[in-house]
Formats: C-alpha cells, structure tokens, sequence
C-alpha cells in the first residue's frame, strides 16, 4: 500500500514477528528448497527462468483453468487473449467455465470431488482454509523458488507481513494472492460541490469538518437531509462502504471491512473489534449525525435506487460514492436533472485514527494450484506459468491491455484503447469492447501489479483520489494466528453469531433504538455469548505459531 508508510519490517517487529522473519523467512516469499524431487518435472520448463524474462515453454502444453464467466462480458473461445497467451507463451488453456453467480459453490464441489481443474483463481482468502486439511490444494508457499517474479515483488514492495497473515498452522500458504504495491481505496463520500460554494463551505478533510458542513446545508434546507446513503442491501452490513471507510478513520474495522478480531499492536494481542472504545466512539459519531437530523436514517434499509432517487431531486446532497458511480451515475445524471449541479468525491476525511488505511488489503484474490499438478512431469513449467501470467509486469500488462498495436497505445506513460474499442462505457459508440470481444481486462487474470498499472486505467477524478490516498499510513496488518481444524470448527460456532449481536446492536445504537448508556450491558451480552473464549482462541494460536516459527 503506501509508499511513505511505516517499513513491513517495523510493524512486523511491533507485532512481535520479527524473529519469524529473519530465522525462517516467513515472510520473504522464498520459502527455502522444494520437499520434493523436481528433477523429474521439468517438462517443457525453461532452464533458466528469472524475474524479467517472459516465460515460453520448451514446448507446447496445455493447463485446465477455472473461469469465472462474468454476465458482464461472457467468455468466448474466440477471444484474442487466448489466442495470443499461446502464441507468447506456448501455453494453451483449457477453461472449465463456471457462471459466477455459482463459482464458490460449483468450485467447492469440483475440489471435493477431486474433479478441479489444475488452476483455481479468483479465491478470496480464507476460502482456501476449507480445503487443506484435505490435501487438495498445494501448499504453494513451498514452491515459490519456482517463481522469480513472484518473491521478487513481494520483496521489493516489502510484502512479507501481509504474506505471513494468510499462513495456516504449519506455517505454509496455501493461496497465491493478487499483489498490490499500494492501497486501492475506491470508497469515500461525494458531496454536492455547487451547495457548498454557495453556502461559502470549504470541502471537508475531517469527520469534524463533515458535521459542521452537514449542518450547515441543514440550516439552509431545515426540511431535508444533508446526507442519505446506499449499499445497505444485499450485504451483511448496513451502510457497509460508508462504514467501512468511517470505521478506518477511527482505526476499526467496520461495514464491509468488519471482522471480530482485531491487532492491538501496542498490547500485542488481538482484541474483540466490536467492544473496542474506538469502535464506540465511531458508533457515537453516527449516532450523532442521525440524532440531529444530518442524516437519513433510512441510508441503513433503503435500496441504492432509493438512495440515489434522493440525490438526483435534490432531498438530500451527499452520498458514499465510488468513481464509477460518481461519473458514470451521480454527476452525469445530476447534470441532466439539475442546472450547474456539480459533485466530486473528496478523499476520505480524517479522524482520530489520523492519515490510515486499514491493512492488509494489499493482497487481492489469487489462485489455489490443485495438487493433482504435482503429479504431472510439466510441474515446474506450470509454476513459471502462472509467476509470468499472473505477477510479471509484461503478464499483467498484457492481461489487463492486451495486444500493443491492436487493442492499446502506450506514449509517455499513458494507456490509451485503441480507435474503436471501449471498456466499461468508455466510449458508447465503439463497435467493439475490449472485455467482451477481446477477453481482456477479465477479473480472473487481471488484479494487483504495479501502481503505474493499476492507476494505467483511472479516469481524473479516481486518479486524483487514490493519489491522495495512497500516501496515507498503512495501519498494522494482523501477524498470523492460524486455528487448528478443532480450533476452526469452535471458533466458526461462536463467530457467527457474535458478528450477528455487533451487526444488530450497530444498528440499534446508531438509530437510537439503543441508547448508548446501555454499552456495557451491550458488552456483557457479548461476553455471554463467548466473545472472551473466542478472543483468548485466536491469542493462543497467535502465540503458539509465533513460538513454533521463531
């Protein structure tokens, strides 16, 4: 995440791992020599791979992959990304294509069944815990040294802790996750900016600042709410983005980013998120806004139509955004709805918490490797595959743009589509869309790289934003604390429903069906409910792995 922020070494030292890192590597990438004897695998491999070089099989070879078919863009045999991906590499692959409304399930099934394809991407972590204990999936952590590319961006954009936290019990990773060099924030509040000049308001860089613009607007318009909010439907928090990026100003993890635990670096041990005083006083100052009429206490149940319907006519004048909506939905249709209306995403204000992000999320979905692929004599040849593909600039560029010459330019810096070819509405009159009729810029191989490339596709204003962004503190990633299968199995039946009492009396307090001087009995109601056992599980597997791999 960002350049500037504290090292990884320096927080994995305050988390009390730097002795993991430096005696057994961790959190390097390189996980030391292959158990195994590779000799005898190396079909079609090349003899001297290292970071730079594009991989090319010594001769063709074919790979099974799953594919997660987007409504949006369905996959064609046809598309030039398969096409081309052989004709660079060698490499054929052979899609197992499965809608995406059914991935996870239909995915799950295929591993059970020993039937998975030998490349599973687009999992997210901890979906790959389920299936360890099997010995379905590689312990891919053992096979980095196959990956030039890989350990080399993971050291050099000093990803170790965030690897360490995706370890299970006996210290292997079993995910190859997507790299991020920085924080992607994408979520944050947009304002009507055309009010505030109005009104003499400056757009607000604090939560503070927020209040007093809010209540300003109120003041001007008694009979309305500045502030009315979406994405509460369909996910398991209401309110989930703008509580997300709420709750990192007060330093919790909140809304969409909500988890039972959380790293108290100072303490070092991991405490209960929802009885934290931060998250009480991230709490309060919603309860703040919706005690005094400055927001729409409706934001928390209504649907995004609902909440955008009162953008556009003008009852209420701000909204959580993101930069596709913001273009693409608020500012377009506000201009053809309300004469000089003008709205910008501000970069997310600042709380007590100071200039964060929450961390962590460097790391993105990544690929499972079926353990059927150690069996095959083209095994180190499928590694240096999926380390080109999937984590060398060239791979990730050619996924992402595809063809120079044919789908995009590159001059001075800039990536400009080629004439005649739009991505996600870019340009509506283009015959051709370079997701749909090309298979690139497709969610199974496209995720992570560089902050050049990611940034290579941000329109002004998102570009604008996430510059701002990601020059902010990158808060402590949580250091390893992997749960054995029992531990796993106890701690799914408490975590449920204590995040289901958190989730609810959230709600509750927020919109004064709670007052908050029932926090302590809020608090003892999570207690009884084993919130204490759950925390003090996590602290023994934190210090047992942290005494197993020191």
């Amino acid at each position: 995440m960002n350049s500037g922020q504290l090292s990884r070494r320096q927080i994995l030292a305050a988390a009390g791992f730097a002795s993991l890192a430096a005696l057994t590597g961790c959190g390097s990438g390189d996980d030391g020599g292959d158990p195994k004897d590779l000799t005898k695998k190396r079909h079609g491999a090349m003899k001297n791979y290292r970071a730079g070089d594009r991989f090319k099989a010594a001769r063709p070879l074919s790979f099974s992959v799953l594919h997660n078919d987007n409504p949006t863009y369905p996959m064609k045999d046809g598309w030039l990304f398969w096409k081309e991906l052989t004709r660079r590499t060698g490499i054929t692959l052979k899609p197992v294509n499965v809608p995406l409304s059914d991935y996870e399930k239909k995915r799950s099934l295929l591993i059970g069944a020993g039937d998975a394809p030998l490349l599973i991407p687009k999992t997210y972590h901890p979906s790959e815990v389920a299936f360890v204990s099997s010995g379905a999936i590689l312990p891919v952590s053992d096979y980095t040294h196959l990956m030039p590319h890989f350990r080399d961006t993971v050291k050099k954009w000093d990803l170790a802790p965030e690897l360490d936290s995706i370890r299970q019990s006996d210290g292997r990773f079993y995910l190859l996750p997507g790299l991020h060099e920085k924080v992607k924030s994408g979520y944050s509040l947009a304002l009507r900016t055309d009010v505030l000049d109005r009104l003499g308001l400056a757009a607000p860089t604090t939560w503070d600042e927020v209040y007093d613009v809010f209540k300003a607007i109120k003041a001007e318009y008694p009979d309305r709410y500045p502030f009315s909010d979406r994405w509460s439907t369909n996910t398991p928090f209401p309110a989930g983005a703008l509580t997300r990026y709420l709750g990192q100003a007060y330093g919790v993890k909140a809304g969409w980013a909500y988890a039972n635990t959380s790293w108290d670096a100072g303490r070092k041990r991991f405490v209960f998120t929802g009885a934290t005083d931060a998250y009480r006083q991230f709490v309060e100052y919603l309860r703040r806004l919706v005690a005094e009429k400055l927001m729409d206490p409706e934001s928390f149940t209504q649907t995004d139509d609902e909440a955008v319907k009162k953008l556009l006519s003008e009852r209420s004048f701000a909204i959580s955004a993101n930069p596709q909506e913001l273009v693409q939905n608020y500012r377009y249709n506000l201009t053809q709805q309300v004469e000089g209306a003008t709205i910008d995403m501000i970069p997310v204000p600042l709380g007590p918490a100071g200039p964060v992000v929450l961390g962590g999320s460097r790391l993105e979905n990544g690929v499972m490797i079926s353990s059927k692929a150690l069996d095959g004599d083209d095994f180190v040849a499928l590694m240096q595959f999926v380390d080109w593909l999937w984590y060398s600039d060239e791979g990730q560029r050619f996924c992402k743009w595809g063809v120079e010459g044919t789908t995009y330019r590159h001059s001075g810096g800039r990536y400009e589509l080629a004439d005649g070819i739009s991505l996600m509405g870019s340009d509506p009159d283009a015959p051709k869309d370079l997701q749909k009729d090309f298979g690139f810029f497709n969610g199974v191989f496209t995720y992570g790289g560089s902050w050049d490339l990611v940034s290579s596709s941000f329109g002004p204003d998102e570009k604008e934003f996430e510059d701002t962004m990601a020059q902010r503190e990158q808060l402590p990633v949580d250091p390893a604390h992997p749960l054995k299968s029992t531990e796993q199995e106890q701690a799914t039946l408490w975590d449920t429903p204590l995040k289901d009492h958190v989730t609810q009396n959230t709600l509750q307090f927020v919109l004064g069906k709670r007052p908050l001087s029932e926090w302590d009995d809020y608090v003892s109601e999570l207690k009884a409910k084993n919130m204490d056992r759950f925390i003090e599980l996590h602290n023994t597997a934190y210090e047992r792995f942290r005494k197993e791999h020191a």
